[in-house]
């Protein structure tokens, strides 16, 4: 596989999983009590750093849509990481799980709070869960967009065995 359908591979599984993700959030906010609330962390942070910057922070929807195309912009490139590569989908498992973690534990550390109604555990854990699905299917999308190429291309090392 050449170096740039090596990068379309990864970037095209990072955005596989972060499109994921996001969709299972919004979905999860919407239908379950004390889903996590990783938008309002992240209006938290990008409304921090624009002032940080002397600039004023959006309000409302716009903060909304802000914040949820960086988050993709974000979660895509490093679900790329695991997309790329050997073993997409191990790597995938583990990039999610540890960006589930950082999700759940990091923002009280760093200074953003807690997330809205969240309850232990339940609320960790869910926060958890959807990041290691958005790992999950990056790691998916990677393997099966560098099958097809290798496919496509003739290269039978690289193609599916089942």
């Amino acid at each position: 596989m050449s170096a740039g359908a090596t990068v379309m591979r990864a970037l095209g599984g990072g955005t596989v999983g972060a499109i994921a993700l996001t969709a299972l959030h919004e979905v999860t906010r919407r239908t379950v009590p004390h889903a996590p609330r990783m938008d309002v962390i992240g209006m938290r942070a990008l409304s921090r750093t624009v002032r940080a910057l002397g600039g004023r922070p959006a309000r409302g929807d716009r903060l909304f849509r802000q914040t949820l195309m960086g988050d993709l912009a974000a979660n895509a490139l490093y679900y790329s990481l695991a997309a790329g590569g050997r073993r997409p989908r191990g790597r995938g498992l583990l990039l999610g799980a540890a960006a589930g973690l950082g999700a759940a534990a990091l923002p009280p550390l760093l200074g953003l709070g807690r997330s809205p109604g969240a309850r232990w555990p339940a609320t960790p854990l869910m926060t958890m869960a959807l990041y290691t699905v958005g790992g999950l299917a990056a790691g998916a999308a990677g393997r099966a967009l560098g099958s097809g190429r290798a496919a496509a291309s003739g290269d039978q090392r690289r193609a599916p065995t089942r």
